[in-house]
């Protein structure tokens, strides 16, 4: 279980703070969704909880352990909403075997079919994918990691409605396993889907929803 209480965080060219008494609890089985307008803080959240910044107050807990930044780095895998920028590989198998000091070949298949990639050429270089392409790829990347929290910042925006759908499938089917949590301003695509919404808005964070859709278990 993923726990935040009281975060905090305010750079220090901020005039107020980006979050303020941010709190939630989330675990697998459902999906989470941190929805709000650009510019709200949806990323900063992400980043503090994947100890890509510091937050300046609160606690953030998992499974009731307190976490330094350097410890959540471990704990979480996280997927940029411009994967391209992140990308360090100069072919799609260098990526993939970034951090990677022995990668099993049966565990990289088994990776590429659950992201749906298993006929990728592995000498491609990343920039010649597709957008849908390149989230999958960014996705596969963390996977191998094998993260307990996964953190999904805008996985369908710019997609055609087709992939959108499929990636929306493709997460709920990765909640069932990790706790996912994905920052959209688009929260209605998951509308089919198990998940519990929050709102962030003027740094503050509350539940707007938990919605089980029928015929899904409860």
């Amino acid at each position: 279980m993923l726990e935040l209480s009281g975060v905090r965080y305010q750079p220090a060219t901020a005039a107020r703070p980006v979050l303020e008494e941010v709190s939630l609890q989330h675990g697998r089985g459902r999906l989470g969704l941190v929805a709000g307008r650009s510019g709200g803080g949806k990323t900063t959240l992400l980043e503090v909880i994947a100890g890509l910044a510091e937050a300046d107050g609160g606690t953030i807990r998992w499974n009731g352990e307190r976490l330094s930044a350097r410890q959540r780095r471990w704990l979480c895998g996280l997927v940029f909403q411009f994967p391209e920028r992140h990308f360090l590989g100069l072919t799609v198998g260098q990526e993939l075997r970034l951090g990677q000091r022995r990668l099993d070949g049966d565990r990289l298949q088994q990776v590429l079919e659950l992201v749906g990639l298993e006929g990728l050429t592995h000498r491609q270089p990343p920039e010649q994918l597709s957008g849908g392409q390149q989230r999958r790829l960014a996705l596969a990347v963390q996977l191998l990691r094998d993260p307990p929290v996964l953190l999904l910042d805008e996985p369908t925006a710019g997609l055609d409605w087709a992939v959108r759908a499929e990636v929306v499938q493709l997460l709920a089917a990765l909640a069932q396993q990790r706790a996912v949590l994905v920052v959209t301003h688009e929260p209605e695509l998951f509308a089919a889907v198990d998940s519990t919404t929050w709102q962030l808005q003027q740094g503050r964070l509350t539940l707007q929803s938990a919605v089980t859709p029928p015929g899904a278990a409860a």
